[in-house]
């Protein structure tokens, strides 16, 4: 990556943190040169390249290593100095309104959660705390809306995908938007933008105002796929696993478009969860869709649930290929299943509350070299801790392939070793190597992928 023009400037709030006592800015400013700073210089620097086809965080940060930020307190609030900043974040010498918006989210996000995490009230040790703890990152950032009727459609899918398969996205989008839905997503390029430009569109012919495209991500996720300027709720949890629970907490149904590591990351994190005997009757719609073109790459994804999880896991979802309308129709049919279900049982529609997520799904996973070769890929696990296992080796190959701290521990210790039982671990290799084949574990126009991994059995 070659360095890029920068600008210094000065922002104020929009969006977010316009109105704060002096007490609170000042606790800012204290966090903002603490160890907070590093995290949240990362996450700025990440939103001030948003719209650059780079999908490895290293790059980035070495191209910008000169890039500071510095949180100042003034009477009417607070202040962010910004210092060799990508001037592509500024028009005219203002900055975009969606970037500076995202960029006091951030600041929000991140402020919040280090505050958080002294209190007493905070357990992150129990199932029970950790779901607290993710609604009051939600509630803070204004995510949940009480007595809204369930309207939010989660979508998944790659950075790095065809053409076809972005615009297959926005086609679903626009028939989910024609509906009056609103899109989550990671918050990035590829199948994270398409759906909400799709929807935008919808909803524009509808006249519908106050459109909701949400984007939840995480540090080490954000530095790597920069939030796509049509985000105008951006949340950032603090790892993965908060994350992944943020979304099938709010969303009231998936779609899950073709992808790489990532995407079979959130699906079988998603199909764990919904394998838990605790979760048999429980409503939430899921799709598994793309155009003609990703046909084979569905196919083969279906197979590999199949293979390792078992016919159970795949009756949790419905597959259609080349169909926006369908895919839409089955969402608002799913919606009102959903709707029907929490009124009987008095659950929340903004939160699922009644949703069991297995602590083992909830606690951060580091993916060391250790801790990847240690992996319970075995056939004898129940499908739910297997999907689980199986979430967390393809968490441990987003990291060394995109995250900068994965990326240094390829570099120093070499490939992970993925070892399990061989009827999990060939129909693994098989769809890795579809991955590879098929360019989805790069950005189009990279350079040749080099592994981060072996598998053995």
């Amino acid at each position: 990556m070659t360095q890029r023009h920068v600008i210094n400037a000065s922002v104020s709030p929009k969006g977010s943190l316009e109105t704060l006592s002096q007490r609170e800015v000042q606790h800012l400013s204290e966090v903002g040169a603490g160890r907070a700073h590093k995290l949240f210089r990362q996450c700025a620097l990440a939103i001030l390249n948003t719209g650059a086809r780079i999908d490895n965080a290293k790059t980035i940060l070495e191209a910008y290593a000169d890039f500071e930020v510095e949180i100042r307190q003034q009477d009417r609030g607070v202040r962010l100095e910004l210092f060799n900043a990508p001037a592509d974040a500024f028009v005219d010498g203002e900055m975009i309104a969606s970037t500076r918006e995202m960029l006091f989210s951030a600041l929000r996000d991140i402020v919040y959660t280090e505050s958080e995490l002294g209190s007493t009230r905070i357990d992150l040790s129990s199932s029970q705390g950790i779901t607290d703890y993710v609604f009051h990152l939600l509630r803070n950032a204004r995510t949940l809306r009480p007595g809204v009727e369930p309207n939010m459609v989660v979508c998944w899918g790659g950075h790095s995908i065809s053409l076809e398969e972005y615009k297959y996205s926005k086609r679903v989008g626009h028939e989910l938007g024609l509906r009056s839905l609103h899109v989550c997503t990671g918050c990035g390029p590829g199948v994270m933008k398409g759906p909400m430009k799709g929807a935008a569109i919808g909803h524009a012919k509808q006249r519908l105002t106050g459109s909701r495209f949400v984007g939840l991500t995480e540090p080490g996720i954000i530095a790597a796929e920069a939030p796509n300027p049509i985000v105008n709720e951006l949340v950032i949890l603090p790892d993965i696993e908060k994350r992944l629970e943020a979304f099938v907490r709010v969303g009231h149904g998936i779609i899950i478009f073709p992808g790489g590591v990532g995407t079979a990351e959130e699906f079988l994190y998603l199909l764990g969860i919904l394998l838990h005997p605790a979760n048999h009757e429980l409503p939430f719609p899921v799709v598994l869709t793309g155009p003609r073109e990703a046909a084979p790459y569905l196919q083969q994804l279906h197979a590999f649930v199949g293979a390792t999880l078992g016919e159970q896991a795949q009756n949790r979802y419905q597959v259609v290929i080349d169909d926006p309308s369908e895919v839409a129709r089955l969402m608002v049919a799913g919606m009102h299943e959903v709707r029907r279900f929490r009124r009987e049982r008095n659950d929340a529609f903004h939160f699922n509350w009644l949703l069991k997520i297995d602590e083992s799904f909830q606690h951060p996973f580091d993916p060391t070299h250790e801790a990847m070769a240690s992996l319970q890929l075995r056939r004898a696990l129940p499908p739910h801790e297997l999907a689980a296992n199986l979430r967390r080796a393809f968490s441990g190959i987003v990291a060394g392939n995109v995250k900068d701290k994965g990326i240094r521990r390829i570099e120093q210790h070499g490939r992970y070793q993925i070892h399990g039982d061989a009827c999990i671990m060939q129909p693994l290799d098989e769809l890795l190597q579809a991955f590879v084949e098929q360019h989805r574990m790069k950005l189009p126009g990279s350079a040749a992928y080099e592994p981060c991994y072996n598998v053995v059995s």
